[in-house]
């Protein structure tokens, strides 16, 4: 499912950023003052879910056992509807920490599961048949080329000692110190030199709470984290994949941070998207610039694409490891079109094609804030303007006019245009949330819809269900609208929700097709869910079929071109569809 798009904030956390290219430059002239610090994020590409992705599924799991309520009904972790119904089960029990609390992972996942046995089982079920993604093989050859002799991890997984497997060809070469084995084997590693080290911290214990470890547990804790923080002193740390949101993984950031010349080779947040860091990111970042620390926060796509960027300029790197893992790496290709009928089966995706799009934005700099200011300035001008924030000032389509009455009062200084990078589009970004405001403004002005914004959806549905293009849609699934037994108040239409992503080098419009609720409140989403579900669960495939090849149709419309604003100066929005949607099938069927 696609998230919201991270809009960019303008903090003092931008002050300290820095480019890839930079920090790039500035690794490759470090060799072996550079340690790193990988949290859940740079082990997301080999399938391990986060912390945050198990949170979800803990409170799904206290959710169905404790309300006795069938799974299908909270089955889409990724919903927004679904993750609102949960979070408000969670805190009607009052004795659970509140969303995004620093102890809501170890809390939530001992309420689930009170006996570790079983905490451990799980967790090693998430790992079982994890591989190391191109990230991981790339940190081990940065490791054999005596580039990187430190990772520090709160990870519980075995990925990085299974990298360094590959590339040294065995597993005598990596010391790895696992909690609970003792600190003193890492420090008597780092004080004979023998490279490479990881060591495993387990900032909240992954399978029980700080508190209810035993003295000896909670001793080897305190001196795992006080050799991280020694370690400091005479190395740089480049942080990964990390959100920030441990306290005691913080605490020791901020204690090394304070000590007089540490972290001489600098401290590097790599940090993913286009939305600000964690606060107390932006604070550790901040006190350490204070105390003449070299610091930086570097975006990056994912910890594959930072270590890519990296080992480019590596000296003396033995390469051979990354090619063999880029040999053994599933190639996926677009399929080529269906001819006769030998190219059959196929499996047809709910996704069409967005053919054609924007090529550029206008770009105004100014001195506006961040996303909020921009939509207060455009809605305060009165105009017609979709607009967002980036870094390289604000991007808009519409009426030059319009856009100039909307950031004028903010010194515009630059006032010019800015093309649409398709490595922007790969990610939830600015331009990315841009576009899909754009589209689907396009499809309710040219279709007849109208639009419930949701966090990571789009509800489309018919203003009119006497529209003469819905009788065929009325076939499959009448009535095409009304109001729900019993709650005259609660009135609904057959629809479509859509959510864009980005595939094969082109966006794509994702088709669900469905009841859309118009007048949803707090007292009849029950309601809705249970008419939903009533609604839809025989929709078997020959069903959802038709109506995912209906409203590609209906979107399709003639293949004409469709506007987001329909203005003939500035920059507007033009977009062509696809006529059928993607497919895909086992190559040589």
């Amino acid at each position: 499912m696609l998230e919201i798009e991270k809009q960019p904030d303008v903090s003092s956390a931008s002050k300290l950023e820095i480019q890839p290219d930079d920090f790039s430059r500035r690794f490759s002239m470090r060799p072996g003052s550079l340690m790193w610090f990988l949290g859940a994020g740079a082990s997301a590409a080999a399938g391990i879910p986060t912390a945050g992705d198990m949170i979800w599924e803990f409170k799904q799991k206290l959710f169905v056992s404790q309300r006795r309520a069938p799974p299908e009904m909270v089955a889409d972790l990724s919903a927004p509807g679904v993750r609102q119904h949960l979070q408000s089960h969670i805190d009607s029990t009052n004795s659970l920490p509140a969303e995004g609390a620093s102890n809501e992972y170890s809390v939530i996942f001992e309420k689930v599961f009170p006996a570790e046995a079983d905490r451990r089982a799980y967790l090693d079920a998430k790992v079982s048949g994890a591989k190391p993604s191109y990230g991981h093989v790339a940190l081990a050859a940065l490791m054999k080329a005596d580039h990187t002799r430190i990772v520090w991890t709160t990870n519980f997984d075995p990925l990085v000692a299974d990298a360094c497997a590959k590339v040294f060809d065995g597993t005598g070469a990596l010391t790895s110190v696992a909690f609970g084995v003792g600190p003193e084997i890492a420090r008597k590693a780092m004080a004979d030199g023998r490279w490479p080290i990881e060591v495993k911290l387990h900032g909240d214990f992954r399978w029980r709470q700080l508190k209810n470890t035993d003295d000896e547990l909670r001793h080897q804790d305190r001196e795992l984290r006080a050799a991280l923080v020694d370690s400091c002193r005479r190395s740089g740390l480049i942080v990964c994949g990390y959100s920030g949101r441990d306290d005691s993984i913080m605490d020791t950031l901020e204690e090394a941070a304070a000590i007089p010349g540490a972290f001489p080779a600098g401290l590097f947040w790599l940090h993913r998207g286009d939305g600000s860091p964690y606060e107390r990111v932006t604070a550790l970042l901040e006190r350490a610039h204070a105390h003449g620390i070299e610091t930086g926060l570097v975006r990056v796509q994912s910890f594959d694409e930072g270590l890519r960027d990296l080992v480019r300029l590596v000296s003396k790197l033995d390469a051979k490891s990354l090619e063999a893992f880029g040999k053994q790496r599933e190639i996926k290709t677009a399929a080529p079109a269906i001819v006769g009928k030998a190219h059959w089966p196929v499996v047809r995706l709910n996704a069409l094609r967005v053919a054609q799009m924007p090529t550029v934005f206008r770009r105004v700099v100014c001195k506006v804030g961040g996303t909020g200011e921009v939509r207060q300035a455009v809605e305060a001008a009165g105009v017609d303007v979709l607009a967002a924030r980036t870094r390289p000032g604000v991007l808009a389509f519409g009426a030059d006019a319009d856009i100039h009455k909307a950031f004028a009062p903010f010194d515009v200084a630059e006032f010019d245009l800015a093309s649409i990078e398709p490595r922007r589009l790969r990610y939830d970004s600015a331009e990315r949330g841009l576009l899909r405001d754009a589209v689907v403004r396009a499809l309710c002005r040219h279709r007849g819809l109208g639009r419930i914004r949701k966090r990571t959806t789009d509800l489309l549905y018919p203003i009119s269900v006497y529209e003469p293009g819905l009788q065929e849609l009325k076939k499959h699934v009448p009535p095409l609208g009304g109001s729900v037994p019993k709650y005259p108040n609660l009135q609904w239409r057959e629809g479509c929700a859509v959510r864009i992503e980005w595939a094969a080098d082109s966006l794509w419009l994702l088709l669900e097709p469905g009841p859309i609720f118009l007048t949803l409140t707090a007292e009849t989403r029950f309601a809705a869910s249970g008419f939903g579900r009533e609604r839809t669960f025989k929709r078997y495939n020959q069903k959802l079929d038709s109506l995912v090849d209906f409203w590609s149709s209906y979107l399709y419309g003639d293949g004409e071109e469709v506007h987001a604003l329909g203005v003939s100066t500035g920059v507007d929005a033009a977009f062509r569809f696809g006529q059928r949607t993607g497919f895909t099938r086992r190559a040589g069927a």
